[in-house]
């Protein structure tokens, strides 16, 4: 058995997985939690707190029973956050995630005074606030005491390293998606550091899939005996696992997840430069993923399920279902946490047009998650020529997967099927399948492929609309 741990953006989850990649029922454990928000555009988690419920998670799993040995732990994490720690390997600030656009002004002005073009080319990213070029410089100007103090920077699956074994290294994966790291060369890329104003002791060692760690320290091995002997695996980024988790694994297949945000993502073994507004990081050395992420997804529901007041689900469902496609005269900005692909500004923000006093909150519902389909198919244009010609859309992720009615929105918004995935959880299959692979027992992911679910065929006339709407949202995006 194998454990995959999953430490999201608003839930850690750690499931038992068999050798061929399947669940054991019952043997899973996950624990909520959300980001502090702030009124200036920060996002930010408590590193301690994450941890706690990755412990909760480990202790759910309940690893000693039955008492065979569990063999490794494989981590996935969230891309781009970034925490900083002390000389001694304590975290002094907080997490600062993908969605914290306080270092916006900063991206813009690394635009201003770097070739975009030639370090996406490096990288596989742009200048953004998600990244770590702008944040630091921001941490810098706006917060030198603490930035000062700062001996090493990295994100929380390091952080979970130093807790339980008192040393780390970093993923390629996770380096990948700093936006510091060179992936052609295969390290981290003098530039951006120079722009991020650090040098490479402010980072931890680049270690690939080949050095797991072994050997909990004290309590954790007293806490966790079945684990003391297991290899932990460094984390990867929860994009990727995602992608192997749906077997969305070459570029026949492309990975559609909604959870807090969205994203498409095809993987590939080209290591090309990704088109300008799609961005490129690795699973690990041999595999790229080329994709873009929006800002918006399930964040832009629960925002409209929390300030409209909507009824309960069931009834929210029918009442999306029963609305025709934009038919309500709305055009929405969905940029409630600015903008990543594929224009990559974070200083945007939301917006709604044409509002009128008999305008429902169902209504502006359906034309806000109309938006989010909008982006997606912004985004598609752009990656389906990185896939096969023949390729299929897989979709999972928790907010697309409750919601038949949004799934069949976006199938029309994109003019392509699209199938749901059969995992309900596929970050942490996807997790649990890298590690078997690491391990020699599954020699090849294609094998491990799971059938499809229910597929959602698109309708001409619906997509026809959704083109205008499109076009009447890219207009509605230039006037404001």
């Amino acid at each position: 058995m194998v454990i995959a741990l999953d430490v999201g953006t608003s839930s850690a989850r750690a499931a038992l997985f068999d050798e061929r990649g399947r669940p054991l029922p019952g043997r899973s454990h996950q624990v909520p939690y959300s980001p502090a928000v702030t009124p200036d555009g920060g996002v930010e988690h408590d590193a301690a707190r994450l941890l706690d419920a990755v412990a909760a998670c480990l202790d759910g799993v309940h690893p000693n029973r039955p008492p065979a040995e569990t063999r490794a732990v494989g981590v996935t994490t969230f891309w781009h956050g970034l925490l900083g720690f002390d000389a001694s390997g304590r975290p002094i600030t907080p997490v600062y995630m993908w969605g914290d656009t306080r270092s916006a002004r900063d991206a813009q002005l690394l635009r201003g005074a770097l070739d975009d073009d030639a370090l996406h080319g490096r990288t596989g990213c742009h200048l953004h606030s998600s990244y770590w070029p702008a944040k630091l410089r921001w941490l810098a100007r706006e917060r030198p005491t603490e930035s000062r103090r700062v001996a090493r920077w990295g994100s929380f699956g390091e952080f979970l390293e130093l807790a339980l074994f008192g040393e780390a290294t970093t993923s390629v994966s996770m380096a990948s998606a700093t936006g510091l790291f060179d992936q052609s060369a295969g390290r981290w890329d003098a530039e951006a550091l120079a722009a991020a104003e650090i040098d490479e002791r402010h980072l931890f060692r680049l270690a690939g899939r080949a050095e797991p760690r072994r050997g909990l320290r004290a309590p954790w091995a007293g806490r966790w005996p079945a684990l003391r002997s297991a290899s932990w695996f460094s984390a990867v980024g929860d994009g990727a696992a995602s992608n192997v988790g749906s077997d969305c694994v070459d570029p026949t297949r492309i990975a559609l997840n909604v959870g807090t945000s969205a994203a498409m993502r095809v993987v590939t073994r080209e290591p090309g430069v990704p088109p300008r507004g799609l961005w490129r990081y690795r699973v690990d050395g041999r595999r790229a993923v080329v994709g873009g992420a929006t800002s918006e997804g399930g964040n832009v529901y629960a925002w409209c399920r929390r300030t409209l007041q909507l009824a309960p689900d069931e009834e929210v469902e029918a009442a999306l279902a029963a609305l025709p496609p934009d038919g309500h005269g709305l055009t929405v900005l969905p940029h409630l946490a600015g903008e990543r692909s594929p224009g990559w500004r974070g200083d945007r923000r939301g917006a709604i047009g044409g509002l009128r006093l008999d305008t429902t909150g169902v209504e502006i519902l359906r034309a806000a998650l109309e938006a989010v389909a909008l982006r997606l198919a912004m985004v598609y244009e752009l990656i389906a020529p990185c896939a096969a010609g023949d390729h299929t859309i897989v979709a999972s992720g928790a907010a697309l997967g409750r919601s038949r009615a949004w799934t069949q929105i976006v199938a029309d918004a994109l003019g392509r099927t699209i199938t749901w995935s059969s995992e309900p959880e596929a970050t942490s299959r996807g997790a649990a399948l890298l590690t078997l692979e690491a391990l020699g027992v599954l020699p090849d992911l294609a094998t491990a492929r799971q059938p499809l679910g229910e597929a959602f065929t698109p309708d001409r006339a619906r997509h026809a609309r959704y083109r205008d709407a499109l076009e009447r949202q890219r207009r509605f995006d230039e006037r404001v």
